[in-house]
């Protein structure tokens, strides 16, 4: 009986669900993001720092968590997806270094322009990430039995 009631407690975290609000928190943090560097106001610098930091960390942590904790799982529950991981992992790589990229034009005050440059690509291939991985996973995770926090999987958002 214990055990069927932690199946069933896993059951309950809509992973389909979880994946679809977090990418929309990211995209809304991205939002703020590009707001904040196309501000050109006192104090700007300083949110754009604050904004851009915490959205680097927001989404490097949801990617780090995909491949530490989802992904294995996926793999083992769904050997036949083991292209389309691969492809979501090159992303995670692609879009890790864009960050870097992005926290050090912020490090370094660049100009709005080049700011907005940066996040002008790193929203693109981002928007193409989510609708690949929303593609190919919504359906499958809706089914997943995972007893793993949320969070430890797609990241503390």
């Amino acid at each position: 009986m214990p055990g069927e009631i932690e199946r069933e407690a896993s059951r309950l975290v809509a992973w389909d669900r979880e994946l679809r609000e977090v990418h929309d928190r990211l995209r809304g943090a991205l939002r703020v993001a590009r707001e904040a560097a196309d501000a050109d106001v006192p104090g700007a610098a300083r949110d754009l720092l604050l904004y851009c930091h915490g959205f680097c960390v927001a989404l490097g942590g949801h990617h780090l968590g995909e491949d530490r904790a989802l992904f294995p799982s996926l793999r083992v529950a769904h050997p036949q997806l083991a292209p389309v991981i691969a492809k979501l992992e090159q992303d995670h790589a692609m879009i890790a270094s864009l960050l870097g990229g992005l926290q050090a034009a912020v490090d370094a005050a660049e100009p709005g322009e080049r700011l907005d440059r940066h996040l002008e690509g790193l929203a693109a291939i981002m928007e193409s990430h989510f609708r690949f991985e929303e593609r190919e996973l919504l359906g499958i995770l809706s089914s997943l039995e995972l007893d793993t926090d949320p969070r430890a999987v797609f990241g503390p958002l």
